[in-house]
């Protein structure tokens, strides 16, 4: 930075359902000289609301969460923001979920045991209108840039479908899903249908299954 250059702190929005999640990383950014007033999301309601007002400048975002869950809010984001860096936060390793979140507009993907110094790295990246890639997840994407066929169904799923194939896969009905989603019965079961066809499963309890042998559920 060149001397006397005054730099905006950052306003980071950290979205958990958990609140010693929360507080573990807010304690830890709260340090950051860069970062300014840290602010804590319990749900995707409240992250929006600081969307919506402009009150962040890069969201921490949780893939798992009642209600809204991660996808959810990242769908919201990019229709109000679709500028805004998200980087999103999970308990899962890195190739359950990091290519589907990149395709779907995230700006990076960190499970939540990751290096402090990688978060840093990740938040002041994204914040500079870059996407955060680990090596791992960069290794990945070479390796679906050369065609070699491995990826699994599930990657072939658009972003609604993978919303309403989580919900399913957690045992949500078909009327539950569209009542959240603000989506009819028929456009729902529109969907769970072509998720069945691409994972080539007959029932919900197919899609359960599948969800947690791929690690894609607890």
């Amino acid at each position: 930075m060149i001397q006397g250059q005054s730099t905006k702190k950052l306003k980071v929005v950290i979205c958990d359902d958990h609140p010693i999640v929360r507080a573990g990383f807010r304690q830890f950014l709260s340090g950051q000289p860069d970062m300014d007033g840290v602010r804590e999301a319990a749900s995707g309601r409240e992250a929006m609301d600081f969307v919506r007002t402009d009150a962040c400048d890069v969201l921490l975002l949780d893939i798992s969460m009642p209600g809204q869950n991660g996808i959810d809010v990242l769908r919201a984001v990019r229709l109000r923001k679709p500028d805004l860096p998200v980087l999103m936060l999970s308990s899962f390793p890195e190739q359950h979920y990091a290519l589907q979140m990149l395709k779907l507009g995230a700006s990076g993907y960190l499970p939540k045991d990751c290096d402090p110094a990688d978060l840093l790295r990740a938040i002041r990246s994204v914040a500079q209108g870059r996407r955060f890639v680990s090596e791992a997840v960069g290794d990945m994407l070479a390796n679906g840039l050369g065609g070699n066929g491995d990826e699994p169904p599930h990657a072939q799923l658009s972003d609604r479908e993978l919303q309403v194939f989580l919900r399913l896969a957690k045992g949500e009905s078909v009327t539950a899903i569209a009542n959240v989603l603000n989506l009819s019965f028929k456009t729902i079961s529109t969907y769970r249908s072509r998720v069945l066809e691409k994972l080539s499963l007959k029932s919900n309890s197919d899609v359960t299954y599948y969800a947690m042998k791929n690690g894609l559920i607890q």
